[in-house]
């Protein structure tokens, strides 16, 4: 069995003259952030790993579930091939994942995580909202096969609003 669990970033500014990867979250994706991560932690595996993009907004974000679901800090791998806007990279990068990790926490970024839960999971979202957490389960035990999971939690800051 293996579990991955999609968390969009939390919104993120564009008031500065920056790059797209260096955009950090507004006070209000801040507040999303805590605000779905501290109504998670009953429906987390036991264990898991937790992976981010390497953009600014996917990294704050990440640090702040990390934070609110006792997660060491410093075990959050970062990867900058989860800094895609494309469902078929952000699977591919899923698909070569070790089979030693079952349950996978992935921090990233749209249109990918929407078209991504849509294709794998049971249940269609029209998008996953900045904040957004997606939990789908797959009944096999390679993450190169997964296909047809189950999705098992949405939860959206604005269900918890």
């Amino acid at each position: 069995m293996k579990n991955l669990i999609l968390i969009r970033h939390a919104k993120s500014s564009w008031e500065a003259p920056l790059h797209d990867k260096d955009r950090p979250l507004t006070s209000q994706g801040m507040q999303s952030a805590h605000l779905v991560s501290s109504n998670i932690s009953n429906d987390l595996p036991k264990t898991y790993t937790i992976w981010s993009s390497t953009a600014e907004r996917a990294m704050e974000t990440a640090l702040i579930f990390a934070q609110n679901i006792n997660y060491p800090l410093e075990s959050i791998g970062y990867k900058d091939e989860l800094y895609t806007f494309d469902e078929r990279k952000l699977e591919k990068v899923i698909k070569l994942y070790s089979n030693g990790y079952d349950n996978i926490i992935i921090f990233g970024h749209n249109e990918a995580i929407t078209n991504f839960v849509n294709k794998f999971g049971d249940i269609y979202i029209d998008n996953v909202p900045t904040a957004g957490f997606v939990h789908i389960e797959f009944g096999t035990d390679s993450w190169e096969s997964i296909s047809n999971g189950k999705t098992k939690k949405v939860l959206f800051p604005r269900d918890l609003k």
